[in-house]
């Protein structure tokens, strides 16, 4: 911000707060529903009993289930092309998206121990304390790691390559999956960002829209290019006493830098949208709070708003 510019952040309602889309909601059901119970059959619903894995496979794959055992764990080449584009303001958040819709990412697991309840309940004496289990009564099993974003939310971080997860996380294993699938588990997971290739070159944070819109494999628009959200944002202006006019911008947190510190157009975690506000002119800094206020409070009740931008800030402009 230059000259008389002064920032102010609105919050938006964050998705815990309110109904999940329809579409990421039927997609859960159906996941739950082919994972739950004695797991007799995959998650398609095809039973384990019989099933022959002879066969030509998808893609190019030997393995007629998937197409990921002719993977070399490497970025794939379209990822690393758009990387190097966004740096250079060839490409924006909209391309990284489109790439992320296509691509495999590797999910981060780790081995845990799961200890059944009966086994304690038996194990325990009279006093209420219990005895060191053995091997026996202990359960592999694993989890998938979740992570803290610096604003406080959690996170799903996935890696385009093996060594891009190892190198984060040594004693995670990797666990191939399509882009779209990661994002309906982030969600199921509660997590509202995606991290690609967190601690890599290029870091690239995927916010709460995309997500919800990779997940449903939808095409996505930024909020600061959305006409439907200036059409609603516009809805309201008349009410705002002191204002002149309204702009949309992107937000000062959508830029990041990679490791080397070169600038990428997207992929950051701050605000997403700016809000730019013109008061009347020759207002005094009474009727601009008033303004601004008046401004924060509409902005948070407007429900497209909320659901398709991840976070607004107001910048008032003289």
């Amino acid at each position: 911000m230059t000259g008389g510019d002064t920032e102010h952040t609105v919050d938006v309602p964050q998705p815990g707060s309110r109904e999940l889309p329809g579409h990421i909601r039927a997609a859960l059901d159906r996941m739950r529903e082919k994972t739950a119970g004695e797991n007799t059959a995959d998650t398609a619903g095809v039973p384990w009993q019989g099933r022959d894995l002879s066969g030509p496979g998808l893609e190019g794959s030997k393995n007629p289930l998937h197409v990921f055992d002719e993977d070399d764990g490497t970025s794939p080449a379209e990822w690393t092309e758009v990387m190097a584009r966004l740096e250079t303001s060839e490409a924006d958040e909209t391309h990284v998206t489109k790439v992320l819709s296509g691509i495999r990412v590797f999910a981060a697991v780790v081995p845990t121990l799961a200890v059944d309840e009966s086994d304690v309940h038996d194990h325990a004496d009279h006093s209420g304390h219990e005895h060191d289990l053995s091997e026996g009564d202990k359960a592999a099993d694993v989890a998938l790691v979740t992570m803290r974003a610096a604003d406080g939310r959690q996170a799903l971080p996935v890696f385009t390559s093996v060594p891009a997860l190892t190198a984060w996380n040594p004693q995670a294993r990797p666990v191939a999956v399509w882009m779209p699938r990661a994002c309906l588990s982030a969600v199921d997971e509660g997590c509202e960002l995606v991290v690609v290739d967190a601690g890599a070159e290029h870091t690239y944070v995927v916010r709460r829209p995309a997500v919800w819109a990779l997940a449903q494999q939808k095409d996505w628009t930024p909020s600061y290019w959305d006409q439907e959200i200036a059409q609603e944002i516009g809805s309201v202006a008349d009410l705002v006493p002191g204002l002149l006019n309204l702009g949309l911008a992107p937000g000062t947190g959508v830029a990041t830098e990679s490791a080397s510190g070169t600038v990428m157009n997207g992929g950051g975690s701050g605000p997403e949208l700016q809000v730019v506000a013109m008061p009347e002119k020759g207002a005094d800094e009474t009727s601009v709070r008033l303004m601004t206020t008046t401004l924060r409070m509409l902005l948070a009740d407007l429900p497209l708003l909320a659901e398709r931008a991840d976070s607004v800030q107001i910048t008032v402009r003289r």
